[in-house]
């Protein structure tokens, strides 16, 4: 490692009576991954938004190569070198590939006219995306036609092309798969071996440990330390990052298996050639593994009436129910925690009241067809504190939590239609450690007091750790149906990729 890029002294950040950061430090080197770890609300983002010039530091220093800078505005960033990866996508999904890439630094050709040089930024992004692995014909294909997986990585491709010196990437693996990641961690010793350096923000500790050269933990607001990624042990940064020892990363608890209690037959989604059936009993959690692209959650999708599916048959303790639509699986008793709980899980500008409550809206109607209020937030209260959601405060608004709370908050709108089925599609992305635990106990919990848990993951050890049975897709169809004391990593992707 090299001599320092970037430092940063005695940051501090208020957003009014809330104190996010108290006096951060962090020195970044020249050629280095160095690792921002903490719990959701630790201050990781907060600080990564005055790094990139979104938000302004109320007391603190930043240095750049040695010399003093102020950072007013993004721009400001960009000029040093700095490019930002975020986990929640900022692209424009009716513009092609590489216009995505060049968005906002289009590149023309001279003349009075000044017209985009097409060919140029074709190319480019071509460069960019063949560094992580990816064919050059994705450069002129419609964004909006991709999967999540590959948006992140048209995401990355939009760093590379920037020739920054600092990458910031904030959870960049969270929708990629097994094979995309180990692109990435190539890609990314390309890019130290030319001297830039990588802020990299992950809950993945596997990924820490693969990538990481040193790791800086948060707590509260607070720098707790910065260590050395390969001569300290994992237990001991989650122990600086939550405050306390966490005994089990998986606390699985197992149940006496019971009837049948959810059913899926004959459904075929859209897109595939082979229907789909699968059965659920009490007492189970269920998992679905799989590659980006198998069909993992247009399947749950369908299920849910939010994409359509031919002849598909769905039953809940033997009754078949009709489902055309979202509100007919609400209504039937069917809850989906959705993989992108910002765009498709919340209303990010009303207060966590109407988000916990708008599940279930006609349960709070009074005679006179008014909305009971009170009842909404009493409601709302109850579930904030069983649920640990922090801020506990009613009045802010979802957008201003941290992935895990916000995580929480989807599950307590579900909780309040007092829903039968549960199905939670990445579950734990984009969330740390500890929030982690606190979704797998309220799993368990849903099972004893009589659910049925379908939980999707691209995370092959929570798939292994929590579930009883892994039902692994590929190309649309089920492939393998495997008891959890059958399933190894090895026979989910054997299975996953088609063997």
């Amino acid at each position: 490692m090299g001599a320092s890029l970037l430092e940063v002294r005695g940051i501090k950040k208020n957003f009014d009576q809330n104190h996010v950061l108290k006096g951060i430090d962090l020195d970044v080197k020249v050629g280095e991954v160095h690792v921002l770890l903490g719990e959701n609300g630790a201050g990781k983002s907060t600080l990564i938004k005055i790094l990139t010039g979104a938000y302004q530091m109320d007391a603190g220093e930043i240095y750049w190569e040695g010399s003093r800078v102020h950072l007013h505005t993004p721009i400001d960033s960009m000029k040093l070198g700095i490019a930002t990866i975020y986990q929640e996508l900022n692209v424009i999904p009716e513009l092609k590939v590489y216009e995505n890439i060049f968005l906002g630094r289009e590149v023309k050709r001279g003349g009075k006219m000044s017209l985009l040089d097409h060919k140029a930024m074709r190319e480019e992004a071509k460069r960019c995306l063949g560094m992580l692995g990816q064919s050059p014909d994705l450069a002129d294909q419609r964004l909006g036609n991709l999967g999540i997986g590959q948006q992140q990585l048209v995401e990355i491709a939009k760093a590379l092309a920037l020739d920054a010196k600092l990458i910031i990437m904030d959870e960049p693996t969270s929708s990629l798969s097994a094979q995309e990641v180990e692109q990435l961690y190539l890609c990314v010793e390309q890019l130290k071996e030319k001297g830039i350096a990588i802020v990299f923000i992950s809950h993945r500790l596997e990924e820490i440990r693969a990538m990481g050269d040193r790791i800086t933990i948060l707590r509260d607001g607070f720098k707790i330390d910065t260590l050395p990624v390969k001569t300290t042990e994992t237990d001991y940064w989650i122990e600086l990052m939550v405050g306390r020892s966490l005994d089990e990363k998986f606390p699985k608890q197992s149940f006496t298996l019971g009837k049948e209690g959810f059913r899926v037959e004959n459904m075929l989604v859209e897109g595939t050639e082979e229907p789909v059936e699968f059965s659920i009993r009490y007492g189970e959690i269920v998992g679905i593994a799989g590659l980006v692209g198998a069909g993992r959650t247009e399947l749950a999708r369908a299920i849910f009436g939010a994409d359509p599916s031919k002849n598909g048959k769905i039953s809940i303790d033997g009754k078949k129910v009709k489902i055309k639509s979202p509100r007919d699986a609400i209504d039937a008793g069917i809850a989906f925690i959705t993989e992108d709980r910002k765009s498709e899980g919340l209303l990010l500008d009303m207060p966590l009241d109407f988000n916990i409550a708008m599940g279930s809206m006609k349960n709070f109607r009074k005679k006179t067809k008014l909305l009971d209020l009170k009842g909404m937030r009493n409601t709302a209260e109850d579930f904030i504190k069983e649920l640990k959601v922090r801020p506990g405060n009613i009045d802010l608004h979802a957008r201003n939590l941290s992935g895990g709370n916000q995580q929480k908050v989807v599950i307590a709108k579900w909780l309040c239609t007092q829903a039968k089925v549960f199905i939670f599609d990445e579950p734990t992305r984009g969330i740390d450690v500890g929030a982690k635990v606190e979704v797998y106990r309220l799993m368990n919990q849903l099972v004893e007091n009589g659910a049925i848990v379908l939980m999707i993951s691209s995370d092959l050890p929570e798939i292994l750790g929590m579930c009883d049975r892994v039902l692994v897709m590929s190309e649309g169809k089920i492939t393998a149906n495997l008891p959890i004391k059958e399933a190894t990593q090895e026979r989910i992707m054997k299975a996953a990729t088609g063997g």
